[in-house]
């Protein structure tokens, strides 16, 4: 079975050594994603907005792989402020709010930049083609 790597235009990826999303026959798994666009964090000190960000590009790369938020089954969200807990998981819930993926929501001590505030992954599979 072959193995998709898609990236992205982050300036990590070569560096680290990782794909913005992987897919392999159904299944696809999408790295942890923040607010950054065009190198800069994207809506500074809102959670709400950066996660709707964060919610948009996975829904980008989903589509680009040939999967919609729809075959989402687990995302994964980092927070740096747990406390901001309501906020991620309101927008989180905009988008899987009729879906629902298996979710955790974890607070970390930082993430790459310091304005950035939430990160997420998720892991989708898709109905296998006829």
């Amino acid at each position: 079975m072959t193995v998709l790597n898609l990236g992205s235009e982050n300036p990590w990826e070569p560096v680290v050594g990782y794909s913005r999303i992987v897919v392999r026959g159904d299944t696809a798994w999408v790295s942890g994603t923040t607010a950054l666009v065009d190198g800069a964090v994207a809506h500074p000190g809102d959670a709400a907005a950066q996660t709707r960000q964060v919610l948009a590009t996975i829904e980008r790369a989903l589509e680009r792989a040939g999967f919609a938020l729809a075959d989402v089954v687990r995302t994964r969200m980092y927070v740096t402020d747990i406390s901001r807990w309501e906020e991620v998981g309101r927008a989180h819930g905009e988008v899987f709010g009729a879906i629902r993926p298996a979710s955790t929501m974890v607070e970390v001590s930082a993430l790459i930049d310091p304005g950035l505030l939430v990160e997420i992954e998720a892991d989708a599979v898709r109905e296998p083609a006829a």
